[in-house]
C-alpha cells in the first residue's frame, strides 16, 4: 500500500516565484525521496529598500512514504 506524507516549507529568490518554487524543490529534494508535488499556498512579494525585493513562496510538498515491505 502507497502512503504519503505532506511538509510545509518556505523559500525564498530574489530572482522571481519560479525560481523561489524550484529553490524550494531543490531543497527537499536533498533529503527526501519520492517527491510526487509541490503545492505553492501562498506568493509573497517582500520590497526592498531602494533596490529589488525577494520572491517568497510557502508550499506543500507529497511524497511517498517507504516501509519495510517496500524495501525488501
Amino acid at each position: 500500500m502507497a502512503l504519503a506524507k505532506i511538509i510545509e516549507v518556505s523559500a525564498v529568490s530574489d530572482k522571481s516565484f519560479d525560481d523561489a518554487v524550484q529553490q524550494a524543490y531543490k531543497e527537499v529534494s536533498q533529503t527526501v525521496r519520492g517527491v510526487q508535488s509541490v503545492y505553492v499556498n501562498d506568493f509573497i512579494y517582500e520590497p526592498g529598500d531602494g533596490k529589488a525585493g525577494n520572491y517568497r513562496v510557502h508550499c506543500k510538498v507529497t511524497f511517498t512514504v517507504e516501509n519495510q515491505g517496500d524495501l525488501a
